[in-house]
């Protein structure tokens, strides 16, 4: 956690610097107040002297403003650079989050990663903000209510040797056990958030499948495991603050038994004495300080270690030191002995893929569920990187380009069409910024989103929820392909991308696609073969290898593994 506070508030060095300094004033000024009471009580209440008690207690009002404002300043500059840490840290995970390939988004998982970046900041955060007072003033409260009571009374203070060791054991061995409950905790709150996401996400899935109470307890399973473990850690708090009281009340009465035996007897002065509890009081106060960061501190840490495991990660998959000059070119695709398997795997899933993929063509890509289709196209925006062989663009490696440059070139349509909530024209616009409403238009004209759109009564500023959940399956397919479109990148990657539509509208998009897009490289990933028989070329992928390459009909006359795919969809008669 140190790095990590090292690291995120360098930047505030001079607020903190005037924080610390405000503190430590704050603090002296309130270790001196005891001293000027024991004065009054001393040299003035029992002698009867008006004008000590008068100048004595003005002092004592100086400094208590001085105590005053030094403590707004200070917890104004501490919150503000506590929030400020909160956000940059926050900025920090989301663009290394940003810059992660598909592998290490895999192993964390979706619901960890917003874990971390909410529940686990607000965890250091929240040190932060009380951690810019507390650490500051416990220890000097502490050290200095030690020393100051020693200047009241050496022998009583004997009693000091007694009280904080207890004190400290009591702290330790409820600490010792809270930190694996701490750890416990964020696992546990990462599986509420995922089951949580997989039910909303999947709500449609469970009413079709009557599984709402089945989902209902397994919610209530991980929020109850949750429950159990906070439950664990509050009573072992619960615990913390009665045995120190206990230990505190302990010695106030060891005190005033002690204490008042030593006045009797006139080795010490009465006003001596009420500073001396004043300062076990404030001694007591620097550990009940202590206690509440003690609370806070372990869970902080835990969750520092899970920031740092996102903020340390390397993606497998960034820029080269020295990118190659992205080439001029119209987009080319070739794939050269190409091999890849998923992290963790003992067989590859692609196995020598040589393939090249011309502008101007349409290549059309083939096979049986698990046959590595969408795997294969992953590669070409370097969602994955090969294992083996190459995957050049225009005769540069991919890997040697900067991924901005290449994904410049390339208009992907994935197979779960994605829209971001805001509106039609701000997610057509998502790959051309600047895009005219003559461009949009013309895109949503070959998607055939133009005649739903222009129904709507916003038109292009129609809403869009999160996910694009207030549209059908279809209209969600056509807007992902006209964004694509407004692009006008050199390769299409339609992957899967016309499943929602009917067989009309998808006749309609292919052929307006053919036109509009006919110089660029098309690669289309389908499942229904009525959707790929005009390709230029089809590649049929048969457990991760080539089975076969051409036209529809060289492929049927030369082809088993296509054959059996277009005759499980169409007769013969379609099919020829």
């Amino acid at each position: 956690m140190i790095a990590l506070l090292r690291t995120y508030l360098r930047p505030y060095s001079r607020a903190l610097a005037l924080v610390v300094f405000l503190l430590v004033v704050q603090s002296i000024a309130t270790l001196y107040l005891p001293e000027l009471n024991a004065e009054i009580i001393n040299n003035g209440v029992m002698t009867g002297d008006i004008t000590l008690i008068l100048s004595t207690g003005g002092v004592m009002l100086g400094i208590s403003l001085v105590v005053v404002v030094s403590a707004i300043i200070a917890v104004y500059w501490g919150s503000k650079t506590g929030m400020a840490f909160g956000r940059d840290v926050r900025s920090a995970i989301f663009r290394k989050v940003e810059s992660f390939s598909q592998a290490e988004l895999d192993r964390f998982g979706t619901a960890s990663l917003i874990t971390r970046n909410t529940n686990d900041v607000q965890q250091v955060q929240m040190v932060v903000l009380l951690g810019l007072n507390m650490m500051i003033i416990a220890p000097i409260l502490a050290i200095g209510g030690v020393v100051m009571a020693l200047r009241q009374d050496i022998p009583l203070a004997g009693i000091l040797i007694v009280i904080l060791p207890i004190m400290t054991l009591i702290i330790a061995v409820l600490m010792s056990r809270a930190l694996p409950l701490f750890q416990a905790m964020q696992r546990k709150i990462d599986r509420v958030n995922q089951v949580t996401r997989e039910a909303l996400s999947g709500i449609r899935v469970i009413r079709a499948f009557v599984r709402t109470r089945h989902e209902e307890e397994r919610f209530d399973e991980a929020n109850q495991d949750l429950t159990a473990t906070s439950l664990q850690v509050g009573r072992l708090f619960a615990l913390m603050i009665p045995l120190l009281m206990l230990v505190f009340n302990l010695s106030t009465v060891a005190i005033l038994w002690f204490g008042s035996l030593r006045v009797e007897s006139g080795e010490m002065p009465i006003g001596n004495l009420i500073a001396f509890l004043q300062y076990v009081m404030q001694i007591l106060m620097a550990v009940m300080m202590a206690v509440m960061m003690f609370v806070m501190v372990p869970r902080a840490v835990v969750s520092s270690v899970r920031i740092q495991e996102v903020l340390r990660t390397e993606p497998s998959i960034g820029d080269p030191e020295a990118p190659a000059t992205p080439p001029p070119g119209s987009g080319a695709l070739e794939f050269h002995a190409v091999e890849f398997r998923y992290p963790g795997a003992q067989d590859p899933v692609l196995r020598d893929i040589s393939l090249r993929v011309e502008p101007g063509q349409t290549t059309a890509i083939v096979g049986s569920t698990g046959s590595g289709k969408s795997t294969l196209i992953n590669l070409i925006p370097r969602l994955y990187d090969v294992t083996d062989g190459t995957l050049s663009m225009d005769g540069s490696d991919v890997r040697d380009l900067r991924r901005n440059d290449l994904w410049a070139r390339i208009g992907l349509v994935p197979q779960k069409a994605f829209l971001f909530s805001g509106t039609i024209a701000s997610n057509l616009r998502f790959g051309k910024a600047d895009a005219s409403e003559e461009e949009l238009w013309a895109a949503l004209r070959v998607a055939q989103a133009e005649s739903f759109v222009r129904e709507l009564p916003e038109g292009l500023d129609a809403p869009v929820n999160q996910g694009g959940t207030n549209l059908s399956g279809g209209q969600r397919q056509r807007l992902a392909i006209a964004r694509a479109l407004v692009k006008r990148p050199e390769i299409y990657v339609f992957d899967d991308s016309f499943s929602a539509l009917d067989f009309k509208t998808d006749s309609l998009v292919r052929a307006a696609l053919a036109r509009e897009i006919a110089d660029a490289t098309v690669v289309i990933v389908a499942q229904r073969v009525g959707t790929i028989m005009g390709a230029d070329r089809i590649v049929v992928l048969d457990g991760g290898t080539i089975a076969g390459i051409g036209t529809h009909l060289e492929l049927m006359a030369s082809c088993e593994t296509y054959r059996e795919i277009v005759y499980s969809q169409l007769s013969q008669e379609e099919a020829a």
